[in-house]
């Protein structure tokens, strides 16, 4: 069923929850007319915070104006007539409203689109609590809104108590004051005869004592009232601090730590759109009984009542303002990340956001942000609130910034679009620790009021951890302490304090999930390929993948040691891995024509059992970045498998992995026995045309073997012609960067130039 369908058929505050969507920014007109074609647009695809999306943003503007005049011209009859005019009018509106700045427009319908779906999914919940996701979801979704409903009737019973309190106390004053009256005019009956005096005098007395009689039980009363209603505050707020603890605790921090694994290629975070829509109707409870609890207080003092109350009341306010400190303090959250690889001299970009801004009239008066870079023992002292006299470890250009509010979400944000680290300072290292170890955070912090003043806050919140590099180079190094922290970081942690050491399934999780996000691929690391990992991390030749459940890997083997026999670390390995795959062989991955993590003598089995001129590709355990191409093959009456020299991402660069392969003649079958046409030949590059116009032909680059000849072969059966294999790529290179300008070339058996390549392993 249609969003929009389901959406009108919403009762109560949800109905009214919806209908507060739509205004003069966007009529529920618009809504109702073009329904269908708003929920079938892209706007989930345009990344708000990417100023290269304006372009797609302007489109759907333009494909809404047009939408509405479209459906304007269709409008028959004197009904139709004046919706003609009304729809035209709101295309002119909300034409001049957002050409100048279409992300705004992209901004309000996803909100709009958001909301209706989490007011539709609520409601669906709440008609039937048995259905919903199996991940549990909608029933903690359903608890956290019963416990506002329960909150919303206990604030509405404490007003309504509140009120009648006043009301009792302002009558007893009414009283109180008559009460004075008749003590002066019982003062005054002294200058008057006693004939006269007595009879009055009598009448007075008897009016004042009952009076007082009155007075003091309506006082006993009063202060009675006063109690329950402070102990109804106690109670309120204690189901406001658990309600926070569970939003602020709970949703809040799975919502930061899902936003971290993003950094490891993670699904989502997921808006914050219901987790801001919470922490306002938090704000607003808070508030609305923090002002309650100022109203008791005043009639306290309007009406000193000796008694226990007081005391209660000044723990309440206490109590309501530590509530509501905590919550603004806890929602000055970032929404985008900085970088956590993050270069000096290079602009960067972050986000950060109130989420109760709106709801407090934050935005009355915006308040202005400032970001400084910090090092780890400096965010250690500021989590302590120990002064660090407004130390830096390095000075970020652009780091002010005011918050904006948007209207038509209700966020107040802060978009920090040029940042740029121009230096850095680091600290002394701690033994066999590199630069890219060394973690830092961009500390975000701001200052304002609310209330009138009656609140003063200093907020601040630091960035997940960035490494700072200052060349490409230090690009892997760096990654690999960002992806650790990431996996492994704990809730609450002292920052930013990791385990030493993990047990080798939790790296494997964080391994295949970085590799599957890189890769953009739903082909992961297999169970085979874990093997693999495990048995080179580790130096093991176990074969059973039970053996490594148990077993622990330190960082050291991580991303300090070399593996053996290597200049080389296990990350630098599996990142070169990464940075070929996603730069030139991802479609190839996704086709399963990559094995990839094989080593030599897992080829060579493989393959012995195939007919001649089968081959895979394999990752080289040699070299970083490298695949190398394994094929058995007869020569001297004897069956051998070879491996071609690995190819790079240089290599890649001037010809492609289908190309080379369609190249080489005497490679026929994939393993286990694909015709390699069926699988490559859609990604070969078209031959080039001979009929060019300046009368130059233009060069052709092709891979070429020679196995002819037996001496070329080493004693493992492998390619030996490292110096072929030089000036190969000289002349590729040669031609790739002149081929513009090069007579017509001829081989006596081939049009195109033929360079070999091979090699060791």
């Amino acid at each position: 069923m249609a969003l929009w369908i389901q959406a009108q058929q919403l009762q109560g505050d949800a109905l009214h929850q919806m209908q507060s969507l739509y205004g003069q920014h966007f009529p529920i007109e618009v809504r109702h007319y073009l329904a269908q074609w708003l929920e079938a647009q892209p706007w989930d695809a345009i990344d708000l915070e990417n100023q290269q999306d304006e372009f797609k943003a302007k489109r759907l503007l333009d494909g809404l104006i047009q939408e509405l005049q479209r459906k304007a011209e269709h409008q028959m009859g004197e009904d139709g007539f004046l919706l003609k005019i009304k729809l035209g009018h709101y295309a002119t509106q909300l034409k001049s409203s957002y050409d100048p700045c279409p992300l705004e427009l992209v901004r309000c319908v996803k909100h709009i689109l958001y909301t209706e779906q989490r007011l539709v999914q609520e409601a669906s919940n709440a008609s039937s609590p048995g259905s919903g996701p199996v991940d549990g979801t909608p029933q903690r979704y359903q608890q956290i809104n019963q416990t506002f409903e329960e909150l919303r009737v206990m604030t509405h019973d404490t007003e309504n108590d509140l009120r009648k309190l006043q009301h009792s106390q302002e009558y007893f004053i009414i009283q109180y004051q008559e009460s004075l009256r008749i003590q002066a005019q019982l003062s005054s009956l002294a200058s008057i005869p006693p004939a006269e005096r007595v009879p009055r005098e009598s009448g007075l007395q008897s009016r004042k004592s009952t009076l007082e009689a009155w007075l003091t039980r309506e006082a006993n009363t009063l202060q009675k009232y006063r109690q329950e209603l402070a102990e109804k505050h106690q109670k309120t707020l204690a189901l406001l601090r658990k309600q926070q603890t569970v939003i602020v605790d709970d949703e809040l921090i799975q919502w930061k730590r899902r936003q971290q694994l993003t950094g490891n290629g993670g699904p989502s975070e997921g808006g914050l759109d219901i987790l801001q829509a919470w922490c306002e109707k938090l704000a607003d409870m808070i508030w609305q009984n923090r002002q309650q609890i100022r109203r008791v207080e005043h009639l306290t003092q309007q009406l000193p009542i000796p008694g226990p109350t007081e005391e209660l009341l000044t723990e309440l306010n206490a109590t309501v303002t530590d509530i509501i400190s905590a919550l603004v303090t806890s929602t000055f959250i970032i929404e985008k990340q900085p970088p956590q690889v993050l270069k000096t001299q290079t602009k960067f970009s972050a986000t950060v956001r109130l989420l109760v801004g709106g709801k407090l009239n934050v935005h009355m008066n915006p308040p202005q942000v400032k970001a400084t870079i910090v090092s780890e023992q400096q965010a250690k002292a500021l989590l302590k609130n120990e002064n660090t006299r407004n130390e830096s470890s390095g000075e970020i250009l652009n780091n002010s910034c005011v918050m904006e509010y948007h209207q038509t979400t209700g966020t107040l944000s802060a978009h920090f679009r040029t940042m740029s680290l121009k230096r850095i300072k680091r600290s002394d290292r701690r033994g066999a620790e590199s630069v890219t170890e060394e973690k830092f955070t961009v500390l975000f912090e701001s200052q304002f009021s609310v209330g009138g003043n009656e609140l003063v806050f200093h907020v601040k919140t630091l960035s997940l951890p960035v490494v700072v590099i200052v060349h490409g180079s230090q690009d892997n190094n760096a990654t690999a302490t960002v992806l650790w922290d990431n996996a492994f970081s704990e809730p609450g942690r002292v920052p930013f304090v990791v385990p030493d050491k993990v047990l080798w399934p939790q790296l494997c999780e964080a391994l295949n999930m970085k590799y599957k996000s890189e890769v953009h691929s739903d082909r992961g690391l297999s169970e085979d390929i874990l093997v693999f990992l495990a048995q080179k991390a580790f130096s093991s030749s176990s074969n059973n993948p039970e053996d490594y459940c148990n077993m622990t890997i330190t960082w050291s083997q991580f991303n300090r040691e070399s593996l053996p026999g290597r200049n080389f670390t296990f990350w630098q390995w599996f990142d070169g891995v990464i940075e070929l795959m996603k730069k030139h062989l991802k479609s190839h991955w996704n086709d399963g024509a990559i094995l990839g993590f094989l080593n030599k003598q897992q080829a060579q089995d493989m393959l012995m059992s195939k007919p001649n001129s089968t081959f895979l590709l394999r990752f080289s355990d040699s070299e970083i970045g490298g695949i190398t191409i394994a094929w058995v093959f007869h020569c001297a009456g004897e069956r051998m498998v070879w491996n071609l020299m690995p190819f790079t991402t240089k290599d890649f660069s001037i010809r492609s992995l289908a190309d080379r392969i369609s190249d080489l003649n005497h490679l026929l079958f994939l393993y286990p026995n694909q015709p390699k046409e069926e699988v490559f030949s859609r990604y070969c590059t078209p031959p080039n045309s001979k009929a060019v116009g300046d009368g130059y032909v233009k060069p052709e680059i092709k891979q070429v073997v020679k196995v002819e000849n037996d001496s070329m072969l080493d004693t493992e059966g492998e390619f030996d012609l490292e110096e072929t294999m030089d000036m190969a790529r000289q002349v590729e290179e040669f031609l790739r960067q002149n081929h513009s300008c090069l007579q017509p070339l001829r081989h006596r058996n081939n049009g195109g130039l033929m360079t070999s390549h091979s090699g060791r392993v």
